[in-house]
């Protein structure tokens, strides 16, 4: 069974100007997952955690740099499920040093119904 950690409204947050765009409220998370893209010259693969998460983003702590602009692929270990969160199509928005955030694309209907549900579940806890 994977936890998750519930952070305080201080802890996660970055002062990058850019983060202050968001226009979806993002909850604060930590769990594992995996991303892999394509930097131009190899493929990458990278692992880490999501710090935070809301329905059009995700905010990560990864182990392998990437640049804006990068498409990435994402494997969101969800605690309580089986299988992963799999998101197709996701862009690198800002990065700052092992930080980034990525905007999500396009979501499956079953993910994105996966996703609404975890989130759920974490706002309801969270009150």
């Amino acid at each position: 069974m994977r936890q998750v950690k519930h952070m305080k409204p201080s802890e996660g947050r970055h002062s990058h100007p850019s983060i202050e765009r968001r226009t979806i409220r993002r909850t604060g998370v930590s769990f594992g997952l995996m991303y892999s893209g394509f930097n131009g010259e190899d493929v990458l693969i990278g692992d880490g955690s999501v710090v935070d998460l809301s329905e059009g983003g995700v905010g990560v702590r990864g182990n392998c740099p990437v640049q804006v602009g990068m498409d990435l692929t994402l494997f969101l270990y969800v605690p309580d499920e089986e299988d992963p969160l799999f998101i197709l199509e996701a862009t690198v928005a800002w990065t700052t040093g092992p930080l980034f955030g990525v905007a999500l694309k396009e979501l499956s209907l079953s993910e994105g119904d996966r996703m609404r549900a975890f989130l759920h579940t974490q706002s309801v806890g969270q009150a």
